[in-house]
């Protein structure tokens, strides 16, 4: 039996999901407890907060990418020496996309697949009784799922506070907490979420904060009482194998995307991950079979990187007899130019016919099914793998061999995606699994 989890869904992005799901976790854990952080959704900045405020490792779920029994055995991980796990969901409770593996990758999928009840953070600036009925629905909508309460968020005054209450009330749920406005709390953003945790100045102090907060607005012992335990697993998990037997993994600010579960099961299938730093100006390490460079933030660091020398010749060194990937972040790095958002162009390793704009932006989201152009350290030409993109650069110049062809969840349309040139491969795709 595994640690009991719930999840904290809302109707929307924006109810106060985050805010609720930090405060939760560090008030917890101050309690003694030790609590296990979840994160629905090809996310990856939330479970670095997650993280610092539980002090374990946040895992993703998404019933889009993963199969059933990959959930189950990442939640089981998650729960392993806990004695809670929350997870906190993404967008609003039901959103998601077509064809997914396990689901629609909506978060309410991971709530019914593995048991766990919901709690609902719900907004309720500009209501007061008409906020029942939007809870009503989200409660009735799926009956897979099991809701245990509700805290409304950015309440304004007590009067504002027992009108919800009483709405609440009629529907036969608990009003578990209500925080009031507080604009003060609100952590730092920027074009991809929020600012990165190892970014954020004085995080322990803000987390401390959104504990106190959530402390003395929300019955906290109560929401970890109607917490319960997982469902049995659903059959085997398939993982993603490793590329290779020893991965050097660049991470540091400007290369952060890099997810838990794939480390994990990477580790468990017996790889060795050895971390170096671009920003350091540190080389892939010799020893490595090798270098893979995940998605982040190269363009707000891309001054710095044109100016690592050692980084970018050792890069290229590694390069001539070993395979580089780079995923969004890291293929603009692999590329001939990056321009920054002041519109100044940067050269990066020039291992691929590449260049990209940050000063001219669109945003570029959703799920994608990418199948493979060419026999590849993640697999065998046609072998698919499942993933997302997500971000603001444009392509100015994309010529050679594509990495993959891929699509979107809403057509059967695939178009080449990334390049390769010889042991050099990337694109703007993120795999899940």
């Amino acid at each position: 039996m595994t640690a009991p989890g719930l999840l904290i869904g809302a109707a929307r992005s924006g109810s106060g999901k985050t805010t609720l799901a930090l405060g939760l976790m560090r008030a917890l854990a101050r309690r003694g407890l030790r609590v296990s952080a979840v994160k629905c959704g090809p996310d990856y900045i939330d479970p670095a907060f997650h993280a610092a405020a539980t002090g374990r490792d946040s895992l993703n779920l998404d019933s889009w990418a993963m199969p059933a029994g990959m959930i189950a055995q990442l939640a089981g991980q998650a729960g392993e020496g806990a004695d809670l796990i929350i997870a906190e969901g993404a967008m609003g409770l039901f959103d998601g996309a077509p064809g997914g593996a396990a689901g629609i990758g909506a978060s309410a999928d991971i709530a019914a697949l593995l048991g766990w009840p919901v709690l609902l953070a719900h907004d309720v600036s500009g209501q007061a009784q008409s906020a029942a009925a939007v809870i009503r629905g989200l409660a009735t909508h799926d009956p897979r799922l099991s809701v245990a309460g509700v805290v409304a968020n950015r309440v304004g005054s007590d009067r504002h506070r027992r009108l919800v209450a009483e709405g609440v009330a009629g529907l036969g749920l608990p009003l578990l907490g209500a925080l009031p406005r507080n604009d003060r709390l609100k952590l730092p953003e920027r074009h991809l979420g929020l600012v990165q945790a190892g970014e954020t100045a004085e995080l322990d102090a803000r987390l401390d904060a959104l504990a106190d907060f959530v402390e003395a607005h929300v019955d906290v012992a109560a929401v970890a009482r109607a917490a319960k335990a997982i469902r049995p697993e659903f059959g085997p998990a398939a993982a993603l194998r490793p590329p290779a037997q020893r991965i050097a993994v660049a991470r540091d600010d400007a290369f952060s995307f890099f997810y838990p579960h794939l480390a994990r099961g990477w580790r468990a299938a017996g790889a060795e991950l050895v971390f170096f730093s671009p920003l350091a100006d540190e080389a892939p390490p010799e020893d490595c079979d090798l270098c893979w460079l995940p998605g982040g933030y190269p363009e707000l660091h891309a001054g710095r990187l044109s100016q690592a020398r050692n980084f970018l010749d050792g890069l290229r060194e590694f390069a001539r007899t070993r395979p580089v990937h780079g995923e969004c972040g890291g293929y603009m790095v692999l590329g001939r130019v990056l321009i920054d958002a002041a519109g100044e162009g940067r050269h990066m390793a020039g291992l691929l016919d590449l260049e990209t704009s940050f000063a001219s932006r669109k945003l570029h989201l959703g799920y994608r099914t990418a199948r493979l152009a060419a026999d590849h350290c993640l697999g065998h030409r046609g072998d698919t793998l499942r993933g997302h993109e997500f971000h603001y650069a444009t392509i100015i110049r994309e010529a050679g061999d594509p990495f993959a062809l891929a699509r979107d969840a809403y057509t059967e349309a695939e178009v080449p995606a990334g390049l390769r040139q010889g042991h050099v491969s990337g694109s703007f795709f993120h795999v899940i699994g």
